[in-house]
């Protein structure tokens, strides 16, 4: 197990609320209308794009799915140009075509995140081959969805990625639905997504995906997994969405889960609990705190005061790409 520093720590709790705050401050903005794209939030699932992004190197790629901006943003994606995104404004990291499902930054290399459930699996496996074909010390990572192994792309991934020993790391966070289905109405109460891969040939583990430390010390073991030649690795992390699977809303009302049940994952919300216990262990002070929460919203204020001042994309561009 990888020991942590303080600052190490500091870096975990810094990276999580970033994200939090960015996220919570567009659902907000959201109410306004002018981002008219589809908005997936992932408040709530801080600690698995942190924990896993923050083992990375530079040279590992990430690819991802319709929640994708915790993960674009734990990778160094640039906050003003997936705020202009969303905005659909041509200084958007996509040229305003993409939206919020469809973020890229190859400067960090943040590859790409699409809207289709697992279409971005098997691209990530092939930038693994490539990278083995060109011998590149590069993992490539893909975050997906429970729903995303329901999938044949998924499967045939796997397969494919085992059989080659591809340096791949799958990452399941699973959030136990898929829009208003819970997972127990779409895979049989006895299966295990980790065991599925296991079962193809891929080492797996499930974890707390709340834990942001878990995650990355499962990171950490993957990573050295992957590096040594032995082939893919996939964690299941277990986590939850707080929000509507899709707008700024909460959907309690809907009745597909209940009051009882995101209250009880509330109480061990992976920001809170990660800044109760720095507190305890005097790694951080209300001060800090409040100094870092100042920076990040005077820095999500700026990035949409930018990108509501930004062009829309010109006519001409619709041929184009």
């Amino acid at each position: 197990m990888v020991f942590l520093t303080k600052d190490k720590k500091k870096q975990f709790y810094r990276e999580m609320l970033r994200i939090r705050i960015i996220e919570e401050e567009l659902s907000r903005y959201y109410s306004e209308q002018e981002m008219r794209c589809p908005m997936h939030f992932c408040i709530g699932q801080e600690a698995v794009a942190v924990g896993i992004c923050l083992s990375l190197n530079d040279s590992d790629t990430v690819m991802s799915n319709h929640r994708s901006h915790g993960h674009y943003l734990a990778k160094g994606g640039d906050l003003r140009q997936m705020v202009a995104e969303l905005y659909g404004k041509a200084t958007g990291c996509a040229l305003g075509k993409g939206g919020s499902m469809h973020l890229i930054d190859n400067s960090a290399n943040f590859l790409a995140a699409t809207s289709i459930v697992a279409g971005t699996i098997p691209v990530a496996v092939g930038v693994a081959f490539s990278n083995k074909l060109q011998g590149k010390k590069s993992v490539s990572t893909v975050f997906f969805g429970d729903a995303a192994t329901e999938e044949g792309l998924f499967y045939e991934s796997l397969n494919f990625a085992a059989l080659h020993k591809l340096p791949v790391l799958f990452i399941c966070e699973n959030n136990l639905y898929s829009v208003y289905s819970p997972l127990h109405v779409r895979q049989p109460d006895t299966r295990r997504i980790y065991k599925i891969a296991k079962a193809m040939g891929v080492n797996a583990e499930r974890i707390c995906g709340n834990n942001v430390e878990a995650v990355y010390h499962s990171s950490q073991k993957a990573l050295k997994y992957i590096y040594s030649g032995a082939g893919p690795y996939l964690i299941e992390a277990m986590t939850y969405r707080y929000l509507e699977h899709c707008g700024p809303n909460c959907d309690i009302e809907l009745g597909y889960r209940t009051k009882e049940e995101l209250l009880k994952w509330k109480k061990n919300d992976p920001l809170l609990k990660y800044e109760k216990r720095l507190l305890k262990e005097s790694f951080l002070s209300r001060e800090i705190i409040a100094e870092m929460r100042r920076e990040f919203l005077e820095e999500i204020k700026n990035a949409v005061i930018s990108a509501k001042s930004s062009p829309f994309p010109k006519v001409e561009m619709l041929l184009k790409d």
